[in-house]
């Protein structure tokens, strides 16, 4: 399991790379076959000030979601959630 953070315009805590560390684990228990997972965090201006892109690298594609919200922790929780949606839905296939 290998999980890269990457913290834009902001110093990711431990708090907040433990707290990526484990909601995107959880992603490699719906799927076994992920190679790896690139999270990027940025702070924006705006209302949704936190974006969050995950990156998983599946054997034959690539899964990507960017999710926008007021902290990090939504967004990382936003996109952590729609990631494992379209797992769920190609495993079915």
């Amino acid at each position: 399991m290998v999980i890269n953070i990457q913290s834009i315009r902001f110093k990711a805590d431990d708090h907040l790379q433990a707290y990526v560390q484990e909601k995107v684990g959880k992603l490699f228990s719906v799927n076994d076959k992920i190679l790896r997972a690139d999270v990027k965090i940025s702070e924006q201006s705006g209302v949704n000030r936190y974006q969050c892109e995950i990156r998983l690298a599946v054997p034959g594609n690539h899964l990507i979601a960017k999710r926008s919200a007021e902290t990090h922790k939504k967004a990382v929780y936003n996109a952590v959630s729609t990631l494992s949606r379209r797992l769920r839905d190609q495993k079915k296939r």
